[in-house]
């Protein structure tokens, strides 16, 4: 931003003051967020691929006896 004065001479109005602190914890925040989210990503890309499927855990007869029943099938031996 500049202005003239009367003679023609341009006097500016800014001075140079550096960054502004808050724009500095913005960015600086925004960028540790921004590798996090990465990392994290990366994280599950690998995960994904290298480590084995997750294993379920067993069905106990008295739940599958129960859903069967929910079912509207009797259970063998009743």
């Amino acid at each position: 931003m500049a202005s003239a004065n009367g003679k023609g001479n341009v006097i500016n109005d800014v001075e140079a003051k550096g960054f502004n602190p808050a724009l500095i914890v913005l960015l600086l925040v925004s960028g540790l967020l921004l590798i996090f989210l990465v990392g994290n990503y990366a994280l599950y890309l690998y995960a994904q691929k290298n480590l084995p499927p997750k294993k379920k855990k067993p069905v106990s007869k008295k739940k599958m006896k129960r859903e069967r029943l929910k079912q509207g099938v009797s259970a063998p031996g009743e």
